[in-house]
């Protein structure tokens, strides 16, 4: 093994320069990953572009990227229930496992999350990470190193649907066919919701909800509100789940939820805040959830995409090699409307 490593690092905005850093070595309860595969997350575009997502701020030198799979290559000290040569997926953050949060096994809420490629942690576009064995899990055979990289979206879209109780029978609605918006229509359809129907306004987004088994409406060429309406026989959704962090499709989904419906936030709107129908929700007696990261999810995740229930791999519309990565986040950037989601693959 070489002692040093091929790194992506971000040096100012809109910038990233391929270098090499010493390859880190496993400490106690830990391994060496061999970095495979890892997905490009709008998190990455706003910390590349902007610089900063709320309070937190990226200060160069700084790597991006938090959804990744790899191979074991070396254990720590007292590490036994993984071997070298084992196929994971990492959960990217690490708790105190102290805090209130933690004992009570909502750790996603931990005030002292070291989470990857949220500042100051550097995140995994590189080549080998060291990471805590315990949140490293192995992936079948039948799942790719592509689909383990999806593993981190797709356990936000399990968690956003566990919080809406999703169960079979209902309707239910998606505002943003992004990523997550579209992981979380996979989730929902594994967890036994026939009938979704999802809202954006680009259409290839669209499309690809509709090849998942989705009723799609174009909320740029249509009147959401009036179309689910209507998709509803009148009677309104059960469940909606807004992606978009748009304050209209909030308000839209006020606007067409069934009285007594729940709906979840999951995006986050540019400012942080909306101004929404209150007395409408309040007349509704509706239900808001929210969501923040995912939490115990990582097996039954990887368990829904080994048994095809969860096809996430069908999600990929480009992918970068490592020496493309200025590319690769650029063109994400610059062609929204091309792109559902892009992964880099880590080669030799």
């Amino acid at each position: 093994m070489t002692q040093t490593m091929r790194t992506a690092v971000m040096t100012d905005l809109e910038t990233v320069e391929l270098t090499r850093r010493p390859i880190p070595q496993p400490g106690p309860g830990e391994v060496l990953v061999k970095i495979q595969c890892v997905g490009i997350c709008g998190s990455d575009l706003h910390y590349y572009e902007s610089g900063r997502i709320g309070d937190f701020v990226v200060r160069p030198p700084f790597v991006l990227g938090h959804e990744a799979a790899g191979t074991v290559c070396a254990l720590g000290q007292g590490v036994t229930h993984l071997k070298i040569g084992d196929r994971v997926a990492l959960e990217p953050g690490r708790t105190c496992g102290k805090c209130e949060f933690c004992r009570t096994g909502r750790y996603n809420l931990c005030p002292d999350v070291a989470f990857f490629a949220t500042p100051p942690v550097d995140g995994v576009f590189c080549q080998y990470v060291a990471h805590d064995a315990q949140l490293c899990f192995v992936l079948p055979d039948c799942v790719s190193f592509m689909e383990g990289a999806l593993v981190e979206p797709l356990a936000v879209g399990f968690h956003a649907a566990m919080q809406g109780g999703a169960h079979v029978g209902q309707t239910a609605v998606i505002t943003g066919a992004g990523c997550i918006g579209l992981v979380t229509l996979l989730a929902l359809k594994a967890m036994g919701v026939t009938r979704v129907a999802v809202v954006d306004v680009l259409e290839n987004r669209l499309e690809k909800a509709a090849e998942l088994g989705a009723f799609t409406v174009n909320g740029a060429q249509q009147d959401a509100a009036a179309q689910l309406m209507q998709w509803t026989d009148g009677r309104g959704f059960d469940l909606a789940i807004e992606t978009a962090g748009s304050e209209m499709t909030a308000r839209q989904l006020i606007q067409s939820a069934k009285k007594g419906a729940v709906i979840v936030l999951v995006g986050y709107s540019p400012s942080g805040e909306m101004t929404l129908p209150v007395g409408m929700a309040l007349d509704k007696e509706l239900t808001f959830k929210t969501v923040f990261r995912y939490r115990h999810l990582y097996p039954t995740v990887i368990d829904a995409i080994a048994s095809g229930a969860a096809p996430v791999g069908q999600l990929v519309t480009n992918v970068f090699s490592l020496e493309e990565i200025s590319q690769a986040l650029a063109f994400c950037i610059h062609n929204k409307a091309d792109v559902v989601k892009a992964v880099v693959m880590v080669d030799d």
